[in-house]
């Protein structure tokens, strides 16, 4: 059965079996994450910051929710992000990769494990790393248009970053006002 908590929650609550468990503390070590809702001028001010993050050792995350550009929706694609994190970051542009959901299997799983090792530093992806994904040295997420993000995704995604003992951030980037 799927981990994750809704379709767990509803085949539980479907087949009777339903014991309700608390964890009200983290793992030994790690930290809350701090979130934040920001608008996009107020990404554009992070840069400074997150070249001090990246000298430091640690790792991005920066998510979009489309791969390719849409007519019908004003939201940012992947490429578009990932051309943007080149303009405010152009010491690192090595040290940007691209991930999406439509690359061939052997192409993705080599830029997570080029990101796991140290060669890139900055992932700017779709949703595909919403799971299953373990780098502790990753502390910083940014989510673009997260209002797009249901409540379980968003969590799901904020859960990549935090599995160490250092401070880490989830900025949730929106033009939303609700």
């Amino acid at each position: 059965m799927s981990a994750t908590p809704i379709p767990r929650s509803l085949a539980l609550a479907f087949f009777g079996e339903f014991d309700v468990s608390v964890i009200d503390e983290l793992p030994a070590g790690r930290k809350p994450i701090t979130t934040k809702i920001i608008d996009h001028k107020e990404w554009i001010k992070l840069a400074p910051w997150l070249r001090q993050k990246i000298d430091e050792g640690q790792k991005i995350f920066i998510v979009a929710p489309l791969i390719e550009e849409s007519e019908k929706m004003d939201l940012a694609n992947v490429t578009q992000v990932f051309e943007a994190t080149k303009e405010l970051l152009p010491d690192y542009i090595p040290e940007i990769g691209l991930l999406h959901g439509r690359m061939k299997s052997n192409n993705k799983d080599q830029i997570m494990s080029d990101f796991k090792k140290g060669t890139y530093k900055v992932l700017v992806s779709t949703t595909v790393i919403e799971v299953g994904v373990d780098i502790p040295e990753a502390t910083v997420m940014i989510i673009y248009n997260s209002e797009r993000f249901g409540l379980s995704q968003l969590h799901q995604l904020r859960g990549r970053i935090g599995r160490n003992d250092l401070n880490s951030y989830c900025f949730l980037e929106t033009k939303s006002k609700t």
